[in-house]
């Protein structure tokens, strides 16, 4: 990996956690950042690491990989790795080579960008996930959306599995919300500024439904150092205008991951439609705090993108317009606003879903099946 952890990561931490004792999991980086709030054993990274002095004076990608490569053999030597997990399809193209030379079972977890923006926007990625798909052992996804991607990717159909994002319900109290008309409708958003997370049109939206609801809606979030993020922000304060909801915002940048699910459990509603981006980014799989919120009882608006059918079920489990339909997402924020009655039921059985799929121990075993059954040749 590159970097353990940032604050949007939140659900690789609870993968790592959530391993059962058995497997000895241990991590390789090449930074850190937020260890207070996400710790973890074995962690090794190489800004940490006095052996890598010497390539600590290049900034360049190859002097990076090289640096990390070097600590991941040493690491993999000393504790007797059978198996190497590679996170993100570019970050396992890279480690390739590694596993050819300890001799270890590769897996590999495509998430997003990796199946999506990369290979469009530098073709060149086409050609080194052939190699990729050679040569790894198993590639997990997130959901069916994601596996049919890598498949027309040309990655092997049999070499393919789904291994749901799990969440750690412990930390997500389920309370049903409840709503009356003429109270005020707290609305939730939360996510990087990227235009896949969609919030112009989740806030266009909203705008338009602000004379049927005393609206008080809360962004948690921000732009990264990217120019594109940047950009996004810019349109996300756009619509904010357009929709006449500046005094109906709060804007309360990145938040520790307590933050959000103390918000959850103060606002009525989610609303999270992600959209295929213009430059080809999409979600991968489905955003976890779509699973987290929906877990935690709130009604969440989404949208029929990539592995969100996976989680919502539209109109039992929660709402789902197609991408980029506003007229799609106002009728679903209608319904809510006028079927306030219905929302527990929905909300119950959200929980039911996410109980029984995405429970991080339930994941965290599944996970380690797929190890063993590559040890034993499965």
């Amino acid at each position: 990996m590159h970097l353990w952890l940032s604050q949007t990561m939140t659900w690789l931490h609870t993968q790592v956690k959530h391993l059962p004792p058995r497997i000895q999991n241990h991590v390789v980086c090449d930074q850190t950042m937020n260890l207070d709030q996400f710790p973890v054993e074995n962690l090794l990274s190489a800004d940490q690491d006095s052996s890598c002095w010497r390539f600590l004076g290049s900034r360049s990608w190859q002097v990076a990989r090289r640096r990390q490569s070097y600590l991941l053999r040493d690491r993999a030597r000393r504790c007797g790795a059978e198996v190497l997990h590679s996170h993100f399809g570019d970050r396992a193209w890279s480690n390739i080579d590694n596993a050819r030379r300890l001799g270890l079972k590769h897996a590999v977890t495509f998430y997003g960008y990796d199946v999506s923006r990369l290979p469009k926007t530098n073709p060149v990625w086409r050609d080194r996930y052939q190699d990729l798909f050679a040569t790894a052992d198993i590639f997990l996804c997130e959901g069916p959306h994601l596996g049919r991607a890598l498949a027309t990717l040309g990655c092997p159909q049999d070499k393919i599995r789904v291994q749901h994002l799990g969440i750690d319900l412990d930390n997500v109290t389920f309370q049903a919300r409840r709503w009356r008309p003429g109270e005020p409708l707290k609305v939730l958003l939360a996510g990087s500024f990227v235009e896949k997370k969609g919030f112009p049109f989740a806030l266009e939206a909203l705008g338009r439904i602000k004379e049927r609801a005393e609206l008080e809606i809360t962004v948690i979030g921000d732009a990264n150092q990217q120019e594109r993020s940047k950009m996004e922000k810019s349109r996300i304060f756009d619509a904010i205008s357009r929709g006449g909801l500046e005094n109906r915002v709060r804007m309360l940048g990145y938040q520790p991951y307590a933050t959000l699910l103390a918000e959850a459990c103060r606002n009525h509603l989610f609303v999270s439609p992600s959209v295929t981006a213009s430059d080809g980014d999409t979600e991968g799989g489905a955003p976890v705090t779509v699973i987290e919120m929906a877990a935690s009882g709130m009604p969440v608006v989404s949208s029929l993108h990539c592995d969100i059918p996976d989680v919502l079920q539209d109109g039992v489990t929660g709402l789902l317009a197609a991408e980029r339909d506003l007229d799609g997402l106002e009728s679903k924020l209608l319904w809510l606003v006028g079927h306030p009655e219905r929302w527990k039921g929905m909300a119950t059985a959200a929980r039911r879903h996410i109980e029984a799929e995405f429970s991080a121990p339930i994941q965290g075993e599944r996970l380690a099946a797929h190890y063993d059954a590559l040890l034993l040749g499965a």
